[in-house]
């Protein structure tokens, strides 16, 4: 199966086809269903720059969880629509990461139905406590949104 990787401007996109089951009655996509494609292109993107999650947490030790998120939602996404999830990475700090985040109909040029900002940080996996992220991660993230890791 072939996946879209790093696309110019250091935004990775991920798409996605809307299915019945994530619509309520009308056919609208229900708003929880957003952080189901947010999180999948988040978590494709850590696989596309080399971060294997599985790995890092039996490995390691380490995992990811989401510490905050904020979405706005601008239009409605229906059954059927062909929508494009971004993902851009922004920062890391100590434990935490930063990436922004848009959902488009019809690709990259069409409507922009969502936007998130979702901050994640990585925690022990055996004690649930937060620790520093790898600086292997870190250079990781910083040389794929730099477009050096493809």
């Amino acid at each position: 199966m072939s996946f879209p990787s790093q696309a110019a401007g250091s935004v990775f996109t991920w798409p996605v086809r809307v299915y019945w089951e994530d619509t309520d009655a009308g056919g609208v996509v229900y708003h929880s269903i957003y952080l189901n494609y947010f999180e999948r292109c988040r978590s494709e993107y850590l696989r596309a720059a080399g971060i294997h999650q599985r790995q890092l947490r039996e490995e390691q030790g380490v995992q990811f969880v989401v510490v905050d998120m904020a979405i706005r939602w601008l239009r409605a996404a229906q059954y059927d629509d062909t929508l494009m999830v971004t993902a851009r990475y922004q920062a890391a700090r100590g434990a935490t990461c930063v990436f922004e985040q848009e959902i488009y109909r019809g690709g990259l040029e069409g409507e922009t139905v969502a936007t998130a900002t979702c901050r994640a940080a990585t925690i022990d996996s055996r004690t649930l406590r937060p620790v520093r992220m790898p600086a292997e991660m870190v250079s990781r993230l910083q040389d794929f949104a730099a477009g050096a890791l493809v």
